[in-house]
């Protein structure tokens, strides 16, 4: 069996071509092309043969534009705040690169996710701090049954140690940046680069309807954004929401960021949901504790209701439900 090894270069993919290498299996180093400037170049073919792996380099810029760069101008444009990593890791790695893979005679696709996949559950990686099972909450039940993880249960500092231990330098060994493809995280110069057009602005409102002022467009804000709003009032004022049918942005105080719970769309069940508890765990951003709140099915989308008022979900972010074991159940986008 053949087991194609998603690389990018940077020190997670190389210890998990090295240990599927040294554990005996028949590896296939298979990196993917997004942008202009992720031509591997000869440092990591080279590495690759050092290790007596075949390596393949896959062209997969123009899917990498179609299927997350697109998507991500158009979720902004329509007042959303979208999770491009998330769309990722369905559309392009476990899916056009894994079906280039499969044609080559791949059977298992390896990533370097810190999670983990036990009796055919995805599960949180053991090291807190760098767990990606959020971002895989959106892979189809069927791609991942055929995923391996080898990181899953070690820490980074480990991952490091291990390397150098093996005399291994990868060739790309800092960390991936926030979004890949948007230069300093700057996502506003990003979209003003991209040449179309972009919405204007509009009134910037309290909840009761008062006028507060004008911005500048809907696409340069984020739900909870506090700092650049330049509006004058006697307490901090956010941003609670974004109206694109009327174009404007919906500001007020602190305590109206709470929400009583979100819609998901487009849901992706790894876990039937005649399975589910009744209560789960839900998450709706990277950096947040799970946190518990009923369900109820909507069509093909699902009615999160929280057991406690938590910050309000932001439209375009995922929501990803978890069992208290840490086991993803689903995970969708958030709608409202």
């Amino acid at each position: 069996m053949t087991i194609a090894v998603a690389v990018s270069g940077g020190v997670d993919s190389l210890l998990c071509l090295a240990l599927l290498r040294e554990g005996g299996e028949d590896v296939l180093a298979v990196h993917g092309r997004f942008q202009d400037q992720d031509a591997a170049g000869p440092s990591l073919a080279d590495l690759c043969a050092s290790l007596g792996v075949p390596y393949l380099e896959l062209d997969l810029r123009r899917e990498f534009e179609e299927r997350v760069v697109r998507p991500f101008v158009r979720a902004y444009l329509a007042g959303e705040t979208p999770n491009p990593c998330a769309a990722c890791n369905p559309g392009i790695k476990f899916g056009v690169l894994f079906d280039h893979a499969i044609e080559r005679g791949a059977e298992r696709l390896a990533t370097g996710h810190y999670v983990r996949l036990e009796s055919g559950r995805l599960l949180r990686g053991i090291d807190a701090r760098k767990d990606q099972s959020y971002f895989l909450s959106l892979v189809p039940a069927e791609r991942l049954e055929r995923a391996v993880f080898p990181l899953g249960g070690w820490t980074k500092d480990e991952v490091r140690a291990e390397l150098v231990r093996r005399g291994l330098t990868a060739p790309v060994p800092r960390e991936s940046r926030e979004i890949c493809f948007v230069p300093g995280d700057d996502y506003r110069a990003f979209l003003e680069g991209r040449g179309e057009p972009l919405p204007d602005g509009g009134p910037v409102l309290l909840e009761d309807g008062r006028v507060l002022g004008r911005h500048r467009g809907l696409w340069r804000h984020t739900q909870g954004q506090r700092r650049g709003l330049g509006l004058s009032w006697p307490e901090p004022l956010y941003v609670l929401d974004k109206d694109p049918e009327r174009n404007a942005l919906v500001v007020g105080p602190r305590a109206s960021l709470e929400s009583p719970g979100c819609l998901l769309r487009g849901v992706n069940r790894l876990v039937p949901s005649t399975h589910w508890p009744e209560v789960v765990l839900v998450q709706t951003r990277y950096r947040q504790k799970a946190r518990p709140g009923r369900w109820e099915e909507t069509g093909d989308g699902l009615r999160l209701r929280f057991l406690e008022p938590q910050g309000r979900p932001t439209p375009g972010q995922i929501g990803a439900l978890y069992t208290p074991e840490g086991a993803v159940l689903a995970g969708g986008v958030i709608a409202g």
